[in-house]
Parts: structure tokens; C-alpha cells; sequence
């Protein structure tokens, strides 16, 4: 099987929004075994849509679409589908009672545009949007020859594409395979090195053709290593997944900090509660990141674990604050026992202002102090404007965490 991915709306062609639903989309069709090749982004009209799809169905045995099925006259991804196929639209009874219940739920009246998205070209099946009013279309177009294409159109909201996908479309397009079965996921998340870096430790884990097949993806300096494996049933899937995932944790150690949905903060919150800990922070000119990172853990560990931080803003015209983040650190580990730490279980971390580093480039000072002493390192900022302070605050609270392991026996 080979599959085209459609991307519609002016917003894409206009460069207004990023197409990030193809690329997911392509990521996903790869993990079910279906090679992607190509790419398209289309404007809203007919003539663009019928082009689009048209070329797509003669070279593909599968076309993946998202947008275009909103209530407005500008969406018209059901009307290029009754075109292809030659077929009129036909309202949907399940689908306007799907679509008129979300409204009713909200308590508020549909709008008679909204009727638009029970329209299915005759013969097409309905895919359920538990999230939005906008279903889905799934449809088997003929293209000559005696040969089909399957068609399923989405919407471009990627949480509701997202659902909808991993409820109804990837189990249809699973079954068509000759060899249908299970695919399982599991994420092994790390932080700590770069996505190249860690692609270097681990021995042609990341080849194309291997079973379990394993992927790499970087996102805010957090690395995620996706290991997938099909077989008959769960149990073959993990069975061939187990070896990959002993090899990954053997070859990067600790800068595999956890799985699946687990981030940094979860996993260093965790384990300051392991030990009997509190942790408060202190940080200069970071507009409160680590803070808000240790805030958002999951649920229950930062009332647990996390006594709070105090955010301060570094002198106008100077990148140095004036307290040492040495000293910062002991007023954060201060802060910790006045929440009601004992002193042996009070842990401070603090982080400086941005400062002038090596080689031109900005650093900042990270400490941590604790009943057993300090420890403190340079951080120089990398990754560009959006991803440095991300990067920064995860490398100052993953500090902790690594304190922490280092002193278990």
C-alpha cells in the first residue's frame, strides 16, 4: 500500500499557519507499514481540491485529507469528493443528530450553516468526530483500470484528527493489510543530550526495515524514542519490544528519564518525593519558567514535592544579579524548610541571570544546595530564542534529579 496526505486551506497556501497535520499524519501512516509519497497543500476552492485529489487518487492507494468540512462556504472538501466521484450530496441522518447534539449539549442554537456538515457523497461512510461537529468522510473512489482508492478526509483541528484518527481510521487502514494484527507504542523519553547525540549512542537502533521499529523526535530539547511493534496480539508486541527497550536504557542510562506521557518535571518531582524531599527555586530574569514547569507536573506531585518559587527581575541595563546564584540557592533551600521541610530534606535550586559565557556565547548559572552541599554548573543557552529558555529551565530542574539518582546505592 502507498499513501498520498492533503492538506486544505488558504491559511496553508497563504504561509497564515504551519501544516503540522501531514507531518503527523505521514508519521502515523508510517508506523501501520504505509510509505507516504507526497505531500500536498491545496487553497480553498473546487478547482484546487479536484486537482489535488484527483492526482493524489491516481498514484495512491490510500488519501489521507485534513480540512475543509466546517460549516462555512469556504469548505468545500465534500463538494470536491462528489465531484471526483460523480455522485450528489445527500444529508445524513446519524450525522445531523450527531451534529446537533454537540449545540444542544453546549445549550446554545445550531446555526443553519452547520446542517453543511451531515453532507456525504453518496455511498460514503461517516467517521465519528467525538470532539467536533465537523465527521469525518471515508470513500472509495474509482480511478480506471478496475482499481480503487480509499479516501478519508479529517478535520484540520488536530486534536479532533488526532482522535479520530486512532479510534477509526488507523484500525480501518489496519485491516486491509494482508497480515492485520496489533501495533503497539512506547515511548521512552530523555533529556539531557541532543536528538543526534543520542541517535550516536544507540547501536542502527534507527534504520528504516527494523522490527520493532524505533523513531527519534526532538521537541523543547525533550527526546522521545517511539519503539513500535506489530504482531498477532499485545503480548507478541511487547515481547518484541522488550529487547529494544533493555538496549536504549543500557546504552543512555540516566538521560532516559521516564516513558510515554512523562516529562522532565514529572519525573524530577518524582523522584524529590521518593526521597523524602522539597524543592523551591529561586530564578533571576527567566520570567518564572522553572517555576511554571515544576507547576504544571502531574497531578499530585507538585503538592508533594514542590514548595514554591520566588521570581526576580535582574537590574535594568545588567545581565548579573545581585546575590550570587550560590547564595540564591540557600535562600531557596531556606524557602523549603520554612514550608515546613526539615532541614535535612530541604533542597534549593536557583538560576541566574543571563551572562556573558565562553566563545561569545550567553550562559547562565544554575546551583543547587541541599543538607549535603552544593553543586553548581554552566548552562550556555543554545537552540535559538524560542527553544533557550525551555531548554534552561529543564536542564536547571533536571539537575535535581540527577543529585538525587547519583546518591541512590
Amino acid at each position: 500500500m502507498r499513501a498520498d496526505v492533503i492538506a486544505i486551506g488558504d491559511e496553508l497556501t497563504t504561509g497564515q499557519r504551519l501544516d503540522t497535520n501531514s507531518q503527523w499524519l505521514s508519521a502515523e501512516l508510517g508506523l501501520l507499514g504505509i510509505p507516504v509519497g507526497f505531500h500536498t497543500t491545496a487553497g480553498d476552492t473546487i478547482e484546487a481540491g479536484v486537482e489535488a485529489f484527483r492526482a493524489a487518487a491516481g498514484r495512491s492507494d490510500v488519501v489521507i485529507a485534513t480540512g475543509g468540512l466546517g460549516p462555512t462556504a469556504d469548505d468545500l472538501t465534500r463538494d470536491v469528493l462528489a465531484m471526483l466521484a460523480g455522485v450528489p450530496l445527500e444529508m445524513s441522518a446519524e450525522a445531523l443528530v450527531a451534529v446537533e447534539s454537540r449545540f444542544a449539549r453546549r445549550g446554545v442554537p445550531m446555526p443553519e450553516s452547520n446542517r453543511r456538515q451531515a453532507l456525504f457523497p453518496r455511498g460514503a461512510r461517516i467517521i465519528p468526530n467525538p470532539d467536533g461537529t465537523a465527521p469525518g468522510i471515508d470513500m472509495d473512489l474509482p480511478v480506471g483500470g478496475g482499481r480503487t482508492c480509499r479516501i478519508v478526509t479529517l478535520p484540520g483541528v488536530p486534536a479532533e484528527m488526532r482522535t479520530m484518527w486512532h479510534g477509526t481510521v488507523a484500525p480501518a487502514l489496519l485491516a486491509m493489510q494482508p497480515d492485520a494484527g496489533v501495533i503497539l507504542h512506547r515511548r521512552i523519553k530523555c533529556f539531557g543530550a541532543g536528538e543526534s547525540a543520542i541517535e550516536a549512542m544507540l547501536p542502527d537502533l534507527i534504520r528504516r526495515g527494523r522490527d520493532p521499529l524505533v523513531g527519534i523526535t526532538a521537541h523543547e530539547a525533550t527526546i522521545t524514542l517511539r519503539i513500535t511493534a506489530r504482531g498477532r496480539d499485545e503480548r507478541e508486541c511487547l515481547a518484541k519490544m522488550a529487547p529494544t527497550e533493555e538496549t536504549i536504557r543500557g546504552c543512555l542510562g540516566s538521560l532516559a528519564y521516564g516513558t510515554d506521557d512523562d516529562e522532565v518535571e514529572d519525573a524530577v518531582l518524582r523522584a524529590v518525593a521518593a526521597a523524602d524531599r522539597t524543592l523551591a527555586t529561586v530564578e533571576i530574569g527567566t520570567e518564572g519558567r522553572v517555576a511554571a514547569l515544576l507547576a504544571r507536573a502531574q497531578a499530585g506531585m507538585a503538592e508533594r514535592a514542590f514548595a514554591g518559587g520566588t521570581v526576580m527581575v535582574a537590574a535594568r541595563g545588567t545581565t548579573a544579579p545581585t546575590e550570587t546564584v550560590d547564595a540564591l540557592a540557600a535562600r531557596a533551600r531556606a524557602a523549603a524548610m520554612a514550608s515546613g521541610a526539615a532541614a535535612a530534606a530541604a533542597v534549593g535550586l536557583a538560576v541566574g541571570a543571563a551572562r556573558p559565557g565562553p566563545e561569545g556565547r550567553t550562559a547562565v548559572d544554575i546551583a543547587l544546595a541541599d543538607a549535603a552541599g552544593g553543586e553548581r554548573i554552566e548552562h550556555l543557552l543554545g537552540g535559538g530564542p524560542a527553544l533557550a529558555p525551555a531548554r534552561a529551565a529543564k536542564t536547571a530542574v533536571d539537575l535535581v534529579r540527577r543529585r538525587l539518582a547519583a546518591r541512590v546505592p
